[in-house]
């Protein structure tokens, strides 16, 4: 064999090795990038799962501080003197935040007294429930519906109030069901009312759920306003945002209040409001914990309701976690 063709077998040799060269370091250029994505998912994942875990820990462990300040305020109920520091918290809704190592969890406590209680709703106080409507920016026509609807879902018979719904409405639905005709038993009973919508329950960005306002535990007939938020204030017939504000400041004072010590701040409105108002505590609470590791980044959230057997023991009556609603 000439020289030439040795030199032409060697050199279509040596591009047939290069070429196979080239596949290899292509397919474990491959391998090595695809072994990263899946590598950098799984560190994603488990970042993920960690700070889940680390705000739902915090979320309940405001839960935690949450029912020993109960405690607390059980235990010092009727002291007329408070030392600085051993304050008792707010049973209105008010937040209270604190720091626990890389995050912080925010809490509220309301005395269910201070709700609109469905299972105590009737004909009359029902303008209570349009009232709340209208404060989170349902409109007068669905706020109608809504209500009417809830009065006709727990009552017995099958009569449809003017603006409500009854077996008819609710059989003819995608999913048909029928009217309960008996007291709710869960607040999530709401979503299934004509008008009802998640972000009517639950909320928005913009404004609270109607969830938040409401109980089913207790039978109180009256609104507590030494615990009633803002937006239940707001929800008492005659109420103005001054009133409203007055009533919130009188209660900041600490001193032990009485209904009378209320009566001036609604003057001549006084006989009107009066049959919507009490000052008796209903001994259950609701507490709305959320725990965050970032400002302005979502948290994680917990609700419940506990009721105080004893001064020393709560009983949980509801526990829900993760919450309906994102803090």
């Amino acid at each position: 064999m000439s020289a030439f063709k040795r030199r032409r077998i060697s050199g279509s040799q040596r591009g047939v090795a290069l070429l196979l060269v080239l596949w290899v370091l292509t397919a474990l250029m491959g391998i090595v990038f695809t072994f990263s994505v899946l590598v950098r998912n799984d560190l994603a994942s488990a970042l993920s799962f960690r700070n889940d875990l680390a705000k739902r820990l915090l979320a309940q462990a405001g839960l935690e501080r949450a029912t020993m300040e109960i405690q607390y305020r059980l235990l010092n109920r009727g002291q007329a003197i408070i030392l600085e520091g051993k304050e008792t918290w707010k049973i209105d809704g008010t937040t209270y935040r604190d720091k626990l190592g890389e995050g912080y969890y925010t809490v509220r406590i309301t005395d269910d007294s201070g709700k609109i209680n469905l299972n105590a709703l009737t004909d009359a106080s029902g303008i209570l429930l349009k009232n709340l409507l209208l404060q989170l920016a349902v409109s007068g026509e669905d706020a109608d519906v809504i209500v009417d609807s809830i009065l006709d879902w727990k009552d017995t018979d099958n009569l449809v109030r003017l603006h409500g719904a009854e077996d008819e409405y609710y059989m003819a639905l995608p999913k048909p069901y029928k009217a309960k005709n008996a007291n709710f038993e869960t607040l999530e009973e709401l979503l299934l009312i004509r008008g009802v919508t998640p972000d009517i329950f639950h909320g928005t960005e913009k404004h609270k759920g109607l969830g938040h306002f409401l109980t089913i535990h207790g039978n109180a007939q009256r609104i507590n306003i030494a615990s009633a938020p803002r937006e239940v204030l707001a929800a008492l017939p005659n109420m103005t945002p001054e009133r409203a504000e007055q009533i919130i400041e009188r209660r900041n004072t600490d001193a032990i209040l009485k209904l009378e010590d209320f009566r001036d701040i609604f003057g001549g409105d006084y006989p009107q409001v009066s049959p919507y108002i009490g000052m008796d505590e209903s001994g259950i609470f609701s507490i709305e914990s959320a725990g965050y590791l970032e400002e302005g980044k979502p948290g994680y959230a917990i609700q419940a309701t506990a009721v105080a057997d004893k001064p020393t023991r709560l009983r949980y009556l509801y526990y829900r976690s993760p919450a309906g609603w994102t803090p």
